[in-house]
């Protein structure tokens, strides 16, 4: 098997910056989750035990949430952690992966595309409304799709040039021949 090509400097450092994003949104990812665990914690605290629930807690959890979610999922899409048929790139000639590799993530630049810009109209149109239990913009409900889209196009794109330059980001097609079972 030949050593993947190496891509043109200009988009290692391009990669070097995404490498920064990728990591920043997940240690937002994870500094959401765990704050959102202790809303949550909070909550019950609140509701059995000083009997009063605070009004802000689950609005706040579920702003929590959208925002790890989607920063998972994009760098999910970095690390090509998905779900995915890689049974056909043990199977198929690494010609046609790379075919299939190259038409999903074409597939996933679109979507990501397509999640920002409809998510940007419904937050501009949401805007002036507010949401009642924290005082914040209604558009604050779509904001996380909107960087989530902007992201996951990022990436997407990242790996389309990887695996236009000849650089790989997919797990490496192994012969099944070889492969050990324990």
């Amino acid at each position: 098997m030949t050593a993947p090509a190496k891509p043109p400097t200009a988009f290692r450092a391009v990669s070097r910056v995404l490498d920064v994003l990728s990591t920043a949104a997940l240690w937002l990812a994870a500094i959401g989750l765990v704050a959102m665990t202790l809303i949550v914690g909070w909550q019950v605290f609140g509701r059995y035990v000083l009997n009063s629930t605070p009004i802000w807690s689950e609005p706040l959890t579920l702003q929590l949430m959208s925002w790890f979610i989607v920063f998972g999922a994009a760098v999910g899409v970095r690390e090509n952690f998905h779900l995915g048929l890689d049974l056909l790139h043990y199977l198929l000639p690494d010609a046609v992966g790379k075919v299939f590799d190259a038409i999903t993530l074409v597939l996933m630049i679109v979507f990501g595309v397509a999640m920002s810009f409809y998510s940007a109209q419904l937050a501009i149109g949401t805007w002036s409304a507010t949401l009642p239990a924290l005082g914040w913009p209604g558009s604050f409900d779509f904001l996380p799709m909107v960087i989530g889209g902007a992201l996951i196009t990022l990436f997407s794109l990242e790996r389309l040039v990887e695996l236009a330059a000849g650089a790989r980001h997919a797990p490496e097609t192994q012969d099944v021949a070889n492969i050990e079972v324990v």
